[in-house]
């Protein structure tokens, strides 16, 4: 879609996303093994996080994962047979089930997809250019499709992502309905000027699109521009549920395209039965529960992909580490731009996120240019000189080894860099401590994970908001449907369904990592705690703080991790000799307030990895009671908060003025919000908090007096929030700000309800206030009273929403709340007599015939269980109709006639008809059901079928009556038979989908337009058309149609031939050409069948030209012919693919790239005998390169108009940025037919 404008973005991406964890990365280790989560990355290949991403999206999806474990070897064959020429492997899945196996089972921090993206005929060049993850999702599963052909898993991705959407549109003049149904393997919605994805969904499937004014539709039945309506429907949802955000959007004043970064909500739970055409069903039908979120965090030109992603079977190890005193430093945090231009600061920022402080000097240039995005060379080496001069003049801050290969940190410049990072992170602490008030901790702790490319980190519910906007946002949305439920041997169990030879594998490899891991384990097992002295610290103002200095009362110690709790604790008794009494090690943490202690350690037994005591921790030594004689308050839920409380200042009277006081307070997060009164001293008066998310700037919210008692945290205040405080007697009106007082009276929620009840009232509608719990029962009585109509109509009495033109809809049952009811706020109701369905019957619209005018249609009532033939006979009643040649359409989302309801004895509820479906009465006998309509072309190569040509010439007046599409010549060039296709429009076929291709060329030949003479259907050779052009060859007479999968939007071209055909499945059918010596021009095309039952080599492919022409295979050259570029690529035996990456030869095959051989291609034939050179190109093919040169200077030019005119219109213009061509994203798949 977007192609190569994705390139990866490193200066957005950090290597480290955990706490200030440090990674070694030394050339001889074995892959790092799993982390804490038990889960593992994947590696990106340079530019494939968008393939990262989708790749553990569809693996963490167990149904998919395992029906993919359920395909054996004897369908999919074996990947040691893959460089066989006879052997039949589908090398994709095979290589899938191997990277999900290697996901569940390996134990390495990450896996490599090199093989698979070598099944997908991918080059190294292809694996750096980054590409569109909607567009991979897409690409992926038609490539699965393909490979699945002919084995057990051939519906694989049609059972679990495959819908079906309706689309209706209704004629405003005659009322005719047209329907169309759609099928879809993803949604893809709106984010500009949409506030969320169910308000995208709302405005897709409920809201409806009018036709008007100076955009009329054409009625096929009126046959002219009308008035018209148009919405559409869910019909049918798949298990796994896939929205794409359409978060690029092109600015066609500026000519570019940018990212549409704009708050976009979306649930983690979502009830899509507002939006399905069938919804009589309990609502668990309708209930899908979010699973995964892929994110691209940068611009349209550039950024990274990483997922969210829920673990559905418990595979991993969903815990938090406490924060370390080492942050990650990206170029985000370096905010000075001075700082970025010193590489001191860069470089040592480096080596702190190394352990032991070491790296080799060859991966410090590697990862400074994914640091900042530029190499050393680029930026620094001009005025510093070469990285290894620079570090050796600055020896006092590294020390470079010996050999001058690796290159490590001094200690005391190490201390003095962290500290100068944390200074520099402080402000980002208040983005990097919030946390979400809209998404909270379930109690079932659903198990979430960040997954970046090689890094696992789990995170909470809550921390999906933070990607609903912003440059770093939510790109893809993943749902499942709630009631699929998971095995329960399947919990916690990665073995669960993987094939017995995949476990051996992976077995084996795991003992292999464990025996390279042994000899390289003791140099990775050491760690640096902060030990934070009791004695040197007192408590004051909510929080821990040094007695004299930072640096007297913390100490670092170096540790082995595999030691226990309890050596620690001898450790440090050997340590502090002036100890005396209890020690209790406690972790702490930082915060604005101060040192906190969250959570006391025990169990002496235990290795401190194992009670997760990582690198960088905060230790606090004390009794485990006081510090300073003042009991301290311990834990996560009592956590101090910083809060900027603003009051009313008082006179010297102890009257209050109008000047507010600023000053910070520190509260326990447990602590209930009223305890700010006892602080103050301050006897009542009302709370207020700051609403920082609002739109279009600050809001304060009113705290009511039953929420006091609750605690800060329940109330969403988090450290840096402002509290505002205000006596009892300053009214409602708080602040100022910009000259206007905010008031404290929040919006009143409400639904206006008219009368429609044909009884006289006061006021024809009223105001009911209300919120989405309120009962539509109490609303009804609430209009009734406000109206003041006559109590009688409580008990015979409905509302009825009506929509934006005016139409009353269903009834609303009285028990429903207006969230279940799918009610918005300020949404116009009805009150309309009559008594609303109740839970077993359907209120229906219907009209007569397909010219339905708004407002003319009936309403009925019948029962659910009601047949449909009942139903019909009630609706004939009611018009005062009478026969049995009338059926029942439902009315599509384009209002027009439907699929028609066939089962005369099913009933209303087993075809899914729910209330406010509209049904019409339409005359006449139903059409028949399997059919397929069918455009016929007739396609006439260019070549030596003299006896089609003369009748062709014959009866060209006839032809000429219809349709042509033909690529006529270049005037002046020299014929060049390869660049013609011409193609006539005989006509439609009505054809049943079981009827075989056999039937279909013989219906063909009856048809009217067609007046050729066809001794049988097998003179006829079929293709699809594609493009334009003839696309798929159709083999096999007796092969049905429906086994084609042909679609509703097929067309078919029928060749003439001179003799029968009947291709193999080996067949390959080329159009081969001979070159014209000295005339720069082809002659006219010949058939060659190629046998490729032997492999799909040049080899044979040349040998097979040589024959057909009777020349010597060493004196003939061969090329295939791109028509779109006006290009030939010679075909040789002796060229070997290498790629860059893997020094190994690739397998000679035609099939793949870069030739891509298929039916129908054209082969240019070279006769060396006479014309000894390397130009396959013809005078044609000159003239349509320049043309094509010709239109892309010409769209270059429009574009720069564009932009010198926007910039005329802009004050500040922005520097160009070079952007690499786009490239189209594939995979190939082999033909398994």
């Amino acid at each position: 879609m977007f192609g190569d404008l994705f390139e990866e973005d490193y200066s957005s991406v950090s290597n480290n996303n955990g706490k200030g964890k440090r990674l070694k990365t030394k050339a001889l280790e074995p892959p790092a093994p799993r982390e804490f989560t038990n889960l593992s990355g994947i590696r990106n290949q340079g530019g494939t996080c968008y393939l990262n991403s989708l790749l553990q999206t569809l693996h963490f999806t167990p149904e998919f994962r395992e029906a993919l474990f359920s395909l054996g070897l004897e369908e999919l064959g074996s990947l040691e047979d893959k460089d066989k020429p006879d052997a039949k492997v589908r090398i994709i899945p095979l290589q899938l089930q191997r990277l999900f196996a290697q996901l569940l089972l390996l134990d390495q921090k990450a896996v490599s997809t090199a093989d698979l993206t070598d099944s997908f005929g991918w080059t190294s060049d292809e694996e750096m250019r980054q590409h569109d993850v909607q567009e991979l999702n897409r690409i992926l599963f038609s490539a699965l499709e393909t490979s699945l052909v002919g084995t057990s898993g051939h519906d694989l991705i049609n059972r679990l992502y495959h819908g079906t959407i309706v689309n209706q549109i209704v004629c405003k003049e005659c009322k005719n309905v047209s329907e169309k149904q759609e099928d879809f393997l993803d949604l893809t919605v709106a984010v500009k000027n949409v506030s969320g994805l169910e308000d995208a969904l709302w405005n897709m499937y409920v809201e409806e699109e009018v036709f008007d004014y100076d955009n009329l539709y054409h009625c096929g039945n009126c046959d002219r521009l009308v008035k018209a309506a148009k919405s559409a429907k869910l019909r049918k949802l798949p298990p796994f549920l896939t929205i794409s955000l359409l978060r690029f959007n092109f600015d066609f004043v500026k000519c570019e395209r940018y990212k549409e970064t704009s708050c976009y909500t979306f649930p983690l739970r979502i009830n899509l039965k507002p939006f399905c055409e069938q919804s009589e069903l309990d609502d668990l039908e309708y209930m899908y529960d979010l699973f995964s979120v892929i994110i691209h965090k940068g611009g349209c030109y550039g950024g990274h992909y990483h997922v969210y992603i829920k673990d559905v079977d418990h595979l991993g190890n969903w815990q938090f580490q406490e924060d370390k005193s080492k942050p990650d430093v990206n170029l985000e945090d370096i905010q000075n731009k001075e700082e970025v231009d010193d590489p001191l600061m860069i470089l040592k920022a480096i080596l702190l996120q190394e352990e032991s402080n070491l790296i080799p000097v060859d991966q410090l240039g590697q990862k400074l240019l994914k640091k900042i995005g530029i190499s050393w060379n680029k930026k620094y080496r001009k005025q510093y000189g070469p990285l290894r001069k620079f570090l050796q003049v600055h020896s006092q801050i590294f020390l470079l080894s010996s050999d001058e290969s690796t290159v490590r940190l001094l200690k005391d410049s190490s201390l003095q860099a962290e500290s100068d990072i944390q200074r520099n992170d402080q402000r980002l602490f208040k983005t990097l401590t919030s946390e979400s008030l809209t998404l909270n901790d379930r109690p079932s702790c659903p198990h979430w994970f960040d997954i970046n490319d090689s890094t696992v980190q789990p995170i909470k519910e809550r921390d999906i908001e933070q990607q609903f906007q912003g440059k770093e946002s939510a790109y893809m949305l993943f749902y499942r449907k709630s009631q699929l439920q998971r095995p329960p041997e399947a919990r916690a169990n990665p073995r669960y369904k993987v094939p017995r030879h995949l476990l051996s594998e992976m077995d084996a490899a795991n003992i292999e990592l464990q025996i390279k891991r042994a000899e390289c384990d003791s140099t990775n097992n050491t760690i640096e705690l902060h030990l934070h002295l009791g004695p040197h610290y007192h408590f004051f103002n909510g929080a821990l703080h040094p007695v004299v200095s930072q640096t007297e009362s913390m100490w670092d110690l170096t540790f082995d991790k595999r030691k226990t709790l309890g050596d620690l604790r001898q450790s440090i008794f050997q340590l502090l000799e002036f100890w005396e009494g209890d020690m209790v090690l406690s972790v702490a943490k930082f915060v604005p307030a101060g040192l906190h202690v969250c959570q006391t350690l025990n169990g002496d037994d235990l290795a401190l990895c194992e009670i997760e005591i990582t690198d960088g921790e905060d230790i606090f030594v004390w009794n485990g009671v006081e510090v300073g004689g003042i009991q301290i308050p311990t834990g996560s839920d009592c956590e101090p908060l910083l809060l900027n409380v603003l009051h009313v200042a008082t006179s010297s009277e102890g009257e209050e003025c109008q000047q507010l006081i600023e000053s910070p307070h520190v509260f326990p997060s447990n602590a209930e919000i009223g305890t700010v009164f006892t602080a103050l001293a301050i006897p009542e008066g009302v709370i207020l908090i700051n609403n920082t998310e609002s739109r279009g700037g600050e809001s304060w919210i009113t705290i009511p007096k039953e929420d006091l008692k609750k605690t800060f945290r329940e109330q969403g205040l988090r450290n840096g929030s402002s509290v505002l405080i205000q006596g009892s007697n300053n009214g409602n009106s708080l602040l100022t700000k910009q000259g206007k007082w905010i008031d404290t009276v929040n919006e009143i929620n409400w639904l206006q309800v008219k009368n429609l009840s044909q009884l006289e009232s006061e006021e024809e509608q009223v105001k009911i206030s209300a919120t989405l719990n309120t009962v539509v029962f109490d609303i009804r009585i609430k209009a009734i009273k406000e109206l003041k109509l006559l109590k009688e109509l409580a008990e015979n009495s409905c509302l009825r929403p009506i929509d934006r033109n005016g139409k009353l809809l269903c009834p609303v049952p009285d028990r429903c709340t207006l969230k279940e009811a799918g009610l918005k706020m300020g949404s116009s109701l009805g009150l309309c007599p009559g008594k609303a369905p109740t839970s077993s019957q359907l209120f229906l619209f219907f009209a007569l015939g397909s010219d339905v005018h708004p407002g003319t249609e009936m309403e009925i009532v019948v029962e659910e269980t009601i047949s449909v033939r009942d139903c019909l006979q009630i609706m004939l009643n009611k018009c005062g109709l009478t026969g049995e040649t009338w059926h029942l359409r439902k009315m599509d989302w384009c209002f027009e006639a439907g699929e028609p309801l066939c089962e005369e004895d099913a009933k209303l509820k087993e075809l899914m008809i729910c209330s406010g479906d509209t049904l019409l009465l339409i005359e006449g006998k139903l059409p028949p059901l399997g059919f397929l309509t069918v455009p016929i072309w007739w396609y006439q190569p260019q070549g030596p079928l003299h006896h089609w040509k003369d009748h062709q010439d014959q009866t060209n007046c006839t032809l000429s009556q219809g349709s042509v599409w033909k690529a006529s010549s270049t005037p002046g060039a020299p014929s060049d038979a390869h660049a013609e296709v011409s193609l006539w429009y005989l006509g439609d076929l009505e054809i049943s989908e079981d009827a075989t291709l056999g039937e279909l060329k013989s219906q063909a030949m009856t048809l009217p337009s067609l007046e050729f003479s066809i001794p049988s259907p097998a003179f006829l050779r079929a293709w699809t058309v594609e493009n334009k052009r003839p696309g798929r060859l159709l083999r096999g007479h007796q092969q049905q149609l429906k086994e084609y999968k042909l679609g509703k939007r097929t067309e078919i071209c029928l060749e003439p031939l001179q003799k029968e055909e009947n291709l193999g499945p080996w067949d390959v059918l080329l159009r081969t050409q001979m070159r014209l010596p000295g005339k720069r021009a082809y002659g006219l095309p010949v058939d060659v069948l190629w046998d490729t039952a032997r492999g799909w080599t040049a080899s044979s492919l040349r040998q097979r030209v040589a024959d057909v022409y009777s020349l010597p295979v060493e004196k003939i050259e061969i090329a295939k012919y791109f028509p779109d570029k006006f290009a030939w690529l010679p075909v040789s035996s002796w060229n070997q693919q290498t790629t860059k990456r893997k020094k190994k030869k690739k397998q000679d095959n035609l099939q793949g790239a870069p030739y891509y051989l298929k039916d129908g291609d054209t082969i240019g034939v070279k006769n060396l005998l006479v014309e000894d050179d390397d130009d396959f190109s013809s005078v044609r093919d000159d003239i349509g390169r320049e043309k094509l040169k010709e239109v892309a200077l010409g769209k270059r030019k429009s574009r720069e108009a564009l932009r010198a005119q926007s910039s005329d219109v802009s004050s500040v213009e922005m520097p160009a940025q070079a952007r690499g061509p786009e490239a189209s994203l594939s995979i190939h798949v082999g033909s398994f037919r």
